[in-house]
């Protein structure tokens, strides 16, 4: 049926629909600017500029800077299901990759690779091998560290690296606290239900490497409360309203300059035109009110002329 609609009805696609909503993002700026008026003074190449323009944020940045709510997932194990918290509001990037890998399917039918008695479990890559997989945007995002999310107590769901600022897809959710963890891993939820399935994992055997003996299969991930597509349906809305008053403020203030006069009869002679919508009896009302407006116009100043009766 969508490919009926798109190629026979010409109804736009899935992505066309998503620019279209980009384009009716509210525009924010900076409090910074784009540095013309400096650059131009000091170089002898870049173009004379005599105003400073702001520098425009980016759609995400606007995107996170508006989420104030936690986004919710579950994950659909081989052991038993996880439900997730993401801290949507406190580190949005790290959030919305994860967001957007499991509404893409990424994360289905892979495994988690790595499990640690006593430390962690670790999933996420789509090869298996705990060295592969790219970010929903492809390669890698730098971290987001906050004070009070750090790795205390089990079921903290943190993203794993290798090194500063080289997040990509895989994750891991810990069995205990791991505070020396903290400033190296960027924390983004946290397991709220599921504790049972965590467990399980933990009591999975493994062998020398680490990697369970018994495959543990994540099989689905499924998003229940995504904040950012909220929050980008609030913005596009309220924009959309936005627009439709300063629409409305437009054709007010141009139909404040039309007058009486713009709505003249017309030539008998012309067989068509705007006029021929305009009923005859408005016409002679109008005629006959501006006709009575001048007769009272020239009665005033034919009575405020006199101040002399001695020649009666």
């Amino acid at each position: 049926k969508q490919w009926y609609q798109r190629r026979v009805r010409g109804a736009p696609s899935k992505k066309a629909a998503e620019a279209e909503e980009e384009e009716e993002m509210p525009t924010y700026f900076h409090n910074t600017t784009v540095g013309d008026v400096s650059r131009g003074l000091t170089s002898t190449v870049a173009p004379r500029a005599t105003e400073n323009k702001l520098v425009k944020k980016s759609n995400d940045e606007v995107l996170y800077e508006e989420t104030k709510k936690k986004s919710y997932v579950r994950l659909v194990t081989s052991l038993g299901d996880i439900n997730l918290e993401l801290y949507s509001d406190m580190v949005p990037k790290t959030c919305h990759n994860f967001l957007l890998l499991c509404k893409r399917g990424y994360y289905n039918n892979t495994t988690f690779h790595r499990s640690i008695r006593n430390f962690m479990v670790q999933g996420g890559d789509p090869t298996g091998s705990g060295k592969g997989g790219e970010s929903a945007w492809g390669g890698t995002f730098p971290d987001q560290f906050k004070p009070n999310l750090t790795h205390t107590g089990r079921g903290v769901l943190s993203m794993a690296n290798r090194g500063p600022n080289t997040n990509t897809c895989q994750f891991f959710v810990t069995y205990r606290s791991c505070n020396h963890l903290d400033g190296k891993h960027t924390v983004f939820g946290r397991v709220v239900g599921g504790m049972k399935t965590l467990d399980a994992m933990e009591a999975t055997a493994t062998d020398g490497k680490d990697r369970p003996t018994k495959e543990i299969k994540l099989e689905a991930a499924h998003v229940f409360v995504d904040a950012f597509a909220d929050t980008k349906e609030e913005l596009v809305s309220r924009e959309r309203e936005r627009r439709k008053e300063a629409e409305k403020e437009e054709k007010k203030k141009e139909l404040e300059g039309v007058t009486l006069d713009t709505f003249a009869a017309p030539d008998s002679s012309s067989a068509g035109g705007v006029g021929r919508y305009i009923k005859k009896q408005k016409i002679k009302h109008v005629e006959q009110l501006e006709d009575q407006t001048r007769r009272t116009k020239v009665l005033k100043s034919s009575v405020t002329g006199l101040r002399d009766f001695s020649s009666w």
